[in-house]
């Protein structure tokens, strides 16, 4: 529970719940194919043009993932990959 007054903010912290092996799972899926899919890395490239750290686009690449995940399930389509050219027109 944040608790604030005037200018100061006391309790603020970064939220640590969910599945911890479901979040490890995705990161290292993500760190495994910014090698091996290409339109993973424009993602990451693009996400460090824009001033994140390796970490940071690794998370922000996984949560893309999670993304693409449930927009499958939720369409029950497969996954299509895209290149890269797609990729960057899509942005």
């Amino acid at each position: 529970m944040t608790k604030s007054s005037g200018t100061s903010i006391h309790g603020e912290h970064a939220p640590r719940g969910g599945n911890r092996q479901l979040k490890r799972a995705m990161f290292l899926s993500a760190f495994a194919c910014v090698n091996a899919d290409p339109a993973s890395r424009t993602y990451h490239d693009r996400q460090r043009a824009h001033g994140k750290t390796h970490t940071q686009a690794l998370l922000r690449l996984a949560r893309h993932r999670i993304s693409v995940l449930f927009a499958m399930l939720r369409d029950g389509t497969f996954y299509e990959p895209r290149t890269p050219k797609d990729v960057e027109l899509a942005a």
